[in-house]
């Protein structure tokens, strides 16, 4: 089942039988807003290229990141799937994904925190259907999902985080607005959080 997670909430992603999740996928997907008046409508439907990335913490010391450019960790335990310019699975399916094999995520790195922003500059007011979902990737179960609501001037968003807590992950849904076409940019607003 499910959890609709609001801002700030957390989750255990332990298993009810008490063993731990050994993988999963963060989903994020998106559609453009509609455009708005006669002339918006003859210029057609725009793209929007929002992009997934995973920034790896051993406690506030960056380690490592996955991204478009940087598709796979260091260590193999984070992989992106590949970049996606346009968006369109909205409320469907995930236009990214980042795979993160918690068993082989290196004992020093205790968070993974995962932003999105749009590399074309379009705030999220020209945003809708916006999601951050996190899935069993061995089962395909969807375990929370944060959905993105009420746009803004933003051009980013720290969406979630996992976090170990003792000896397993924590998902913490985070959904604060930024501001940046990057990760890099986004370094600043994630240090709040971690």
């Amino acid at each position: 089942m499910s959890v609709n997670l609001g801002k700030g909430q957390q989750i255990s992603l332990s298993k009810s039988d008490g063993s731990s999740l050994s993988s999963v996928r963060m989903g994020l997907g998106w559609q453009a807003a509609p455009r708005k008046g006669f002339l918006a409508k003859l210029a057609g439907s725009r793209e929007i290229d929002l992009d997934a990335s995973a920034l790896l913490f051993a406690g506030r010391e960056p380690v490592d990141v996955v991204y478009f450019q940087h598709l796979t960790s260091d260590d193999g335990s984070v992989r992106h799937t590949g970049d996606n310019l346009t968006g369109g699975a909205g409320a469907g399916g995930d236009d990214e994904m980042i795979l993160v094999d918690l068993g082989q995520v290196p004992d020093r790195v205790d968070q993974i925190v995962f932003t999105v922003n749009s590399f074309t500059g379009q705030t999220f007011a020209e945003v809708e259907n916006a999601f951050c979902r996190l899935v069993d990737e061995t089962t395909g179960q969807e375990l929370a999902r944060y959905t993105l609501s009420g746009g803004g001037t933003h051009t980013a968003q720290i969406m979630a985080k996992l976090h170990r807590d003792g000896g397993s992950w924590q998902l913490k849904a985070i959904g604060e607005p930024a501001a940046g076409r990057t990760f890099q940019d986004l370094l600043p607003a994630v240090a709040a959080h971690l």
